[in-house]
């Protein structure tokens, strides 16, 4: 039988998956009706399946063929952890930066809560300098 953690790690590796193909309908079914996440620049939780939704959408517009690589992830009792790399072309708008066309690549350490089989809440910390440095126009 499937231990919790390991059927959390599953639906973590599943929800990324769905993101790297656009699925944001199937993705967003994942997450419960009040998921919260905590974001950097933010200093209050945002609640819920919308905000994720808007931020990833961002994300895939900005980067269109964003794969997600998972190089760590281990799970304790109803949290899973998780190292990714990201990849990318910076294909559309990011924040203030028009499309550059540049190929990036940064990390993000992220916390994933679960309850009932389902992304209760999240706490993300992509390592946005190092993103923001390679679409500059100063950058790589």
């Amino acid at each position: 039988m499937t231990t919790t953690p390991e059927k959390n790690m599953a639906l973590i590796r599943t929800a990324y998956q769905l993101v790297e193909s656009d699925d944001f309908d199937a993705a967003e079914q994942m997450l419960t009706e009040d998921f919260i996440a905590n974001v950097p620049g933010s200093p209050d939780p945002l609640h819920g399946r919308e905000v994720w939704r808007m931020g990833t959408k961002i994300m895939k517009d900005a980067f269109p063929d964003l794969k997600i690589d998972v190089q760590e992830m281990f799970g304790v009792g109803d949290k899973v952890t998780v190292l990714v790399h990201f990849q990318g072309t910076h294909q559309g708008a990011f924040q203030q930066f028009e499309a550059t066309g540049r190929h990036v690549s940064f990390r993000s350490i992220e916390v994933y809560r679960f309850e009932d089989d389902k992304i209760a809440e999240e706490w993300v910390a992509p390592d946005m300098l190092n993103l923001m440095q390679q679409i500059s126009p100063t950058g790589a």
